[in-house]
């Protein structure tokens, strides 16, 4: 099987988690306010969980004989995550914010991947769509907790 649906699937995701992790570094060097000390490892950790990711989903594309996109200019044409240039006077609340979004659409794209892997018969990538769905929702409700925001609202 040429597994078309989940390859593409599954290089929307690198540029995707790519511009993420992007986002993600942004707000690390632009935190500013209460809760700096706390937050701004708590970011290299959410990066590090991206990139994790990141580097399964590529490699797992190359498995099945796909070709991941791998340049800036590839991950910022492909990737539907908007990012903006960092300005100093966004407030962590704001930032945050932009994270929750980012991260609530990977989890859209991933059952997205979890859909087109069963479609086509691919346990092993859908697996892999699953655990990182899963890890991801978890990070959404650990930012919207941080923000106030009960779950599932």
């Amino acid at each position: 099987m040429s597994r078309e649906k989940t390859k593409a699937v599954l290089n929307q995701s690198v540029a995707d988690l790519s511009k993420a992790s992007a986002l993600v570094h942004q707000v690390h060097w632009y935190l500013r306010g209460p809760g700096f000390m706390k937050l701004h490892p708590k970011m290299d950790e959410l990066m590090a969980d991206l990139n994790n990711h990141l580097d399964a989903l590529s490699e797992r594309l190359i498995t099945i004989g796909g070709s991941p996109v791998s340049t800036l200019k590839e991950f910022d044409e492909l990737s539907k995550i908007e990012m903006d240039v960092a300005t100093w006077d966004k407030t962590i609340e704001e930032r945050f914010n932009e994270v929750v979004k980012a991260y609530k659409y990977l989890s859209e794209l991933f059952e997205e991947g979890i859909e087109a892997t069963d479609a086509e018969g691919d346990a092993v990538t859908n697996d892999m769509f699953t655990s990182a769905k899963g890890s991801i929702e978890k990070t959404v409700w650990m930012l919207e907790s941080e923000l106030g925001v009960a779950p599932g609202l």
